[in-house]
């Protein structure tokens, strides 16, 4: 499989997706592909506009919205790329299944479809949309992702603490889920960073802060580069 997989589009002060374009650009060789862009997870931002922002920001690609397509199954099974942006994952995950797009985008990323996601997008490549920061605001029949990945990601990862707040910090609510879930793995993925998936291996690159949680033991840093053998290896 060829997924890019990251935590965020735009870090505070930059042009959209203009942290990651350099490794877009080496993902997609900056070939002119055909590419299904998925804008369900916005949210705020009608679906036209949202995949006019994208191509905007990624000209050499040719971007057509899913959502435009006439034929939602035939565009996917033509297309060299799919894009998923970020938004809420609850309303992703409630558009694909209402679609009836879970199981074939599923299928043609595991025929080795390259896969781009980013915050939403990239929770989807996971085993289930557990480990999202977003509000529930809409109702999916399952929370079961493609499951590209075996592993949970939380996007926009930070240790950070309020002044004066109470409510749990992000470490703590991935520990909850991992008391619910025990043999799970999740990867706090923070700003600016990105897994890049390919031939089994995964690679992680861009901003440094990122962990490593499991059950029953204290969160890990991981370091930058080479990290299959840390996933995979329990």
């Amino acid at each position: 499989m060829n997924l890019l997989l990251l935590s965020n589009s735009t870090l505070p002060g930059q042009d959209y997706l203009s942290w990651p374009k350099q490794y877009i650009i080496d993902f997609t060789q900056q070939l002119s592909l055909q590419t299904v862009f998925i804008p369900y997870a916005g949210v705020t931002i009608e679906h036209d506009s949202y995949t006019a922002k994208v191509q905007k920001a990624l000209p050499w690609l040719r971007i057509e919205g899913i959502h435009r397509a006439t034929n939602i199954l035939e565009s996917l099974e033509q297309a060299e790329l799919v894009i998923v942006g970020g938004g809420n994952t609850f309303m992703l995950y409630k558009l694909l299944h209402e679609e009836g797009l879970m199981l074939p985008l599923r299928e043609r990323v595991q025929q080795g479809l390259p896969f781009i996601g980013w915050s939403a997008g990239s929770n989807l490549a996971c085993p289930g949309l557990y480990t999202t920061n977003d509000m529930p605001i809409a109702e999916p029949p399952s929370f079961a992702g493609l499951n590209v990945i075996p592993f949970q990601i939380n996007p926009h990862f930070t240790d950070a603490v309020l002044p004066n707040h109470g409510g749990e910090t992000r470490s703590q609510r991935i520990a909850e889920y991992l008391e619910a879930q025990p043999s799970k793995t999740v990867v706090g993925l923070v700003e600016g960073a990105l897994i890049i998936v390919k031939d089994g291996k995964y690679y992680l690159k861009g901003s440094e802060g990122n962990k490593i949680f499991r059950s029953g033991v204290a969160p890990q840093m991981l370091p930058m580069g080479d990290i299959t053998n840390i996933l995979t290896n329990s």
